[in-house]
């Protein structure tokens, strides 16, 4: 099993959502958090004055997938969800070694 963390951009959410949803990919959490990658965010103009805007609104989506089909789920999110710009955010995955529900006692892929 893979545990796949995706961190993308707020609007992008829905899009992400169905691809996992073509994907019978059941259980994710989201979060909402902050933060800036090689940009280091950007600067912006408020009544004249320039500031840095350093921490930039991301959201993080987690789940837990079948190994074998991880690679093909993982490629399909980066050619949908992509735009080519600074921010469109990365995919970090994990191997995971057991999964336990804990209303059944299922392990493994059952569990998911």
């Amino acid at each position: 099993m893979k545990k796949l963390e995706i961190v993308i951009q707020p609007e992008k959410l829905e899009d992400l959502k169905s691809i996992l949803d073509e994907n019978h990919v059941n259980g994710l959490m989201i979060s909402n958090i902050m933060g800036y990658g090689n940009q280091k965010g950007h600067k912006k103009v408020y009544r004249g004055a320039e500031y840095n805007v350093n921490l930039l609104p991301k959201v993080k989506v987690e789940t837990v997938v079948d190994s074998g089909i991880a690679t093909d789920l993982i490629d399909k999110i980066v050619s949908e969800i992509r735009t080519g710009t600074y921010g469109d955010g990365k995919i970090f995955v994990y191997e995971v070694e057991d999964a336990v529900r804990i209303r059944t006692g299922e392990r493994g892929t059952d569990a998911l």
